[in-house]
């Protein structure tokens, strides 16, 4: 049976990298009894796979991991048993079973979104009017915005207008907000602090890396539609059902 957990990630666990956040998770396993299944061959492992990895300072309220179990407690159980040996700072808030057939998270994401504001204590380099300017001349306007991102063994050269989706600005508390949606995946990826590092430069601004928190909120895949109405996205949550 084919198991979909949702998950937040907050606080002091933003730290913890993705690797370490799989070691977690398969011992959290054990310790709910969850009847997760195991490969097979000289060195078994749990069958977990999870859709998108979280870069270490990010927070989020819509992460992802798949999992394969020979029987299922029923959704409520298996929540409140895995939030009974989770750590500060991680929460389960789903859990569904998808169908046989169902791909996993990490093939299907085609996207995610993102809130990114300045942390408490940091200067806002601008007004909230001149934001929304700046976004209006970077990247509503212009038919291309072209950047350059450093890849492991040279660089590559993206237009934002094909790979993100959606760029506006909010006001909370007196303070802007900017909401991101991106495209995600493994073959067009971009991530929110380049989007906006770009923005900034444009504005004559600069990016600083510690004052700006950045928070995903979901992941989704794309779902096409009829013939020429092209596709929409789908929240990875919404793949399942309960238990």
């Amino acid at each position: 049976m084919k198991i979909r957990i949702k998950f937040r990630k907050y606080g002091a666990m933003k730290f913890v990298g993705h690797l370490d956040m799989m070691r977690y998770f398969q011992k959290a396993m054990r310790r709910a009894e969850i009847a997760i299944c195991y490969s097979e061959g000289f060195s078994p492992h749990q069958i977990m796979s999870f859709a998108a990895p979280l870069g270490v300072g990010v927070t989020s309220d819509g992460e992802y991991l798949d999992i394969e179990v020979g029987a299922s407690k029923t959704s409520g159980d298996a929540i409140r048993d895995l939030n009974a040996v989770m750590a500060d700072g991680v929460e389960i808030t789903g859990y569904q079973k998808l169908p046989d057939n169902a791909k996993t998270a990490m093939s299907v994401v085609a996207a995610a979104d993102y809130d990114l504001f300045y942390k408490e204590g940091y200067h806002v380099p601008a007004s909230v009017e001149q934001f929304e300017e700046g976004i209006e001349a970077f990247f509503v306007r212009p038919s291309e915005v072209l950047v350059t991102k450093a890849t492991k063994k040279s660089e590559k050269t993206m237009d934002l207008k094909k790979l993100v989706y959606d760029f506006r600005i909010r006001v909370e508390d007196g303070r802007p907000v900017f909401y991101l949606l991106l495209s995600t995946g493994s073959v067009d990826n971009v991530k929110p602090e380049l989007v906006f590092e770009a923005l900034l430069a444009s504005m004559g601004l600069v990016f600083e890396a510690d004052a700006v928190q950045i928070h995903r909120r979901d992941v989704y895949a794309a779902r096409a539609l009829k013939a020429d109405d092209g596709f929409r996205f789908c929240s990875l949550g919404e793949m399942g059902e309960m238990v």
